[in-house]
């Protein structure tokens, strides 16, 4: 099994090697971008499992590039921030963010809710299989019962 991708996008190096330590012990393949620009790039060249985004970036809101991954249901997308307002953190969790952590971050907190979304997120996708397998099966013997 290939390992968990994980993007972490920030513009403090600092947390970014910090977060990057965190989830790279945990097993993961971490990528790193430090503007939202260079997020979309590497989004648009690879998916990831996880993305972990800084609302204040230098060239956009992280919310912006939020917006950008919506195409994405199955990518857990939890949003940081060291600025934390009612406003961000609802435009957040209505445009998909899995979670919402303000700053400094618990990182026990932080590597718990993603492991708990990833979890989510699978027996979601098992659930949506198991509803197809169940309406191939049905059409199949519709299908034998109308020849």
């Amino acid at each position: 099994m290939k390992p968990r991708s994980i993007l972490i996008v920030d513009d403090d190096q600092t947390i970014i090697d910090s977060l990057g330590e965190i989830f790279e012990s945990e097993g993961y393949d971490v990528e790193t971008a430090t503007t939202g620009t260079n997020a979309m790039q590497k989004l648009a060249n690879k998916s990831f499992d996880v993305t972990l985004l800084d609302i204040k970036l230098p060239d956009m809101q992280g919310t912006k590039l939020l917006e950008k991954t919506l195409d994405s249901p199955n990518m857990v997308k939890i949003m940081l921030t060291g600025y934390s307002t009612e406003e961000h953190a609802i435009k957040s969790l209505n445009l998909g963010a899995n979670a919402y952590f303000v700053k400094p971050i618990n990182p026990g907190k932080l590597v718990e809710a993603v492991e708990n979304e990833l979890k989510r997120h699978e027996e979601a996708a098992k659930a949506v299989r198991r509803e197809i397998r169940k309406e191939r099966r049905q059409t199949s013997t519709l299908i034998r019962y109308y020849k």
